[in-house]
Parts: structure tokens; sequence; C-alpha cells
């Protein structure tokens, strides 16, 4: 049986270490890549495109536009232009098919500071630390929507270590530095995944954006489940994987509905017996296998 010490130590046996870390490396080939995106221009010359995170223009054509900033703007009483609404409608659209806090895991910078801070965690073995609710971050978020109400301007930008790290990395790091080792420091003496899994209002907004998406992580093969805590001891939100694994007695389906889920896709990298995948939220109550009853019955009937 794996340990939660070292989660995914029987799926490199079973699938190999390529297999058992898949999404792990797509996920930070997005996000260098995203990076990269923005990146190019200002060294070569040649804007694919144009921007920042919070808003840009892909090859002169596409705009797009964060819409937790475009509801900032609009609430410290800033009319947006049109090409901003629409940027900000063609995001909406896609996380709400993909899962809007898919931004936290597949784009946002943060998340491999966070990610490096948890793994040095758990290998120093640093227990306890800092703990919030898990409505602190909404009410973070809320704060941010006030303090742009009563000031007019969109403030929490001027903070906001993501607008940082990427600002930095485009016209010298400066500051960014020292939020990015305050974030590292924080989750790793502080409070453990503090800052995504609890502070962030961009992960709020994102969060609450997304429980309608259609793409989400299923447990299709629960019943084959033997409670090895490796998936628990890896998602970066704990509490959205009970519901999905056990929920069969109370008719709950196997899909991971929970807003808070970032896709990240980590449960499915370290089970070794194969127990999540990605599908449709459709999937209901009885859209469920177990391969052992599966290759019990092609046995029968052979």
């Amino acid at each position: 049986m794996s340990t939660k010490r070292y989660p995914g130590r029987d799926a490199i046996k079973t699938k190999g270490w390529f297999a058992a870390h898949r999404w792990l490396l797509l996920r930070r080939l997005s996000q260098f890549g995203f990076l990269a995106l923005f990146m190019i221009g200002p060294m070569s010359g040649y804007y694919l495109v144009k921007g920042s995170i919070a808003s840009s223009l892909t090859l002169d054509t596409l705009p797009l536009t964060d819409p937790y900033i475009l509801l900032q703007t609009l609430a410290a009483g800033n009319v947006p232009e049109m090409t901003a609404l629409i940027g900000a409608l063609i995001v909406v659209a896609v996380y709400l098919v993909v899962g809007g806090r898919v931004y936290c895991a597949w784009v946002c910078p943060i998340n491999i500071i966070t990610d490096a801070a948890h793994w040095l965690r758990v290998r120093l073995d640093i227990h306890g630390g800092l703990k919030f609710t898990k409505a602190a971050r909404y009410w973070v978020l809320g704060m941010t929507l006030v303090v742009a109400f009563l000031t007019g301007v969109v403030a929490w930008e001027l903070v906001n270590p993501v607008t940082m790290i990427y600002r930095g990395l485009i016209f010298g790091l400066g500051w960014a530095w020292g939020a990015a080792l305050a974030l590292f420091l924080f989750d790793l003496l502080i409070s453990e995944r503090g800052w995504c899994g609890h502070l962030c209002p961009v992960g709020a907004f994102y969060g609450t954006l997304g429980k309608a998406a259609v793409f989400r992580v299923s447990a299709i093969h629960r019943d084959d489940c033997d409670d090895c805590m490796d998936c628990y001891a890896v998602c970066p939100e704990q509490q959205v994987l009970p519901p999905a694994l056990k929920g069969a007695r109370s008719g709950t389906g196997p899909v991971i509905d929970a807003g808070a889920c970032t896709n990240c896709g980590r449960c499915i990298d370290v089970c070794a017996l194969d127990i999540f995948q990605f599908g449709s939220r459709f999937a209901g109550p009885t859209a469920t296998t177990s391969r052992s009853a599966t290759d019990h019955d092609l046995k029968k009937a052979a």
C-alpha cells in the first residue's frame, strides 16, 4: 500500500514514471507556455500576444479579458470598452466548458511556486500551521470588490501576485522576486496550501464561475478503490474527493462537480488502479464501472 508521504509510488510501478506524471507534465508545459507567449514579444519584437494575462490581443484579432478584473473595473465605476466585454465573454464561455479553476492549475504561474512549496513541505515533514476556513478566499474576493467600489480603483491588481509576476518577467522582476519568495515561504512554513487553497480571490472567482463547467474529473471506477489515500495526498482541494469516491450509497454520482476542483489531473496520475478519468459532468450516479466485475463477467461469458 502507498503512503501519504510518497503518493504515486504504486502508480509508478504499475504505469511507469511518465504515465504517473502525465497530467503534471502537461500542466507545467501549459503554464510555461502561457508565460512564453507573453514574453516572446518583448524579447524578440514579434508579438503573438500583446498585453498581459489581464487583457490581451492574440494575433491582432482575438481579444481576451480576465472577467474578474472586468468585474472589479465595473465595481470601480469604470465603463470598459466593447473589446474588453467581448474578451471577458470569450473567457467565461471557455471556462464554463473546461472548468473555472482550470485557470489555477493550467495557467496561473503562482501554482508552480505553491506546488514547489508543498513538495518541499512534504519532504521536510513539516506539519501544522495557520488554518483558514474555506470561506476565507470568498471574503477576500468580496473585499477586493468593495475596495474597488469605495476607491474607484482596481486596487487588487496593484498587489495581485499573478499580475506582479507577469509584469516582473516582462519589464524586470524587481519586487516580483519578493512576492514569489513570500508566497513560497508562506505555503512552506506558515500555512499548508495557504494561498491557492484558502486565500486567493482569483481562485475563488474562477471556482464560482466553474461550478457549472462541463469538463470534469470523474471517479468512474470508484468501486475498485482500495483506500490507499494517494489521491488525497496530492489533491490541493481534498474536500472535493469524498462525494465522488464514497457517494454510491447516497446516490451521488462519481463526477467531481465542486467548483473548488482545479481539474489538475493529479488524482488520475497517482492512482495505480486508474479510478479517475476526465469526462463530462453529465455522467450520472449509475455511470460507474468496476473493472474487476467487468473482467469477471467477461470470463463467465467466455
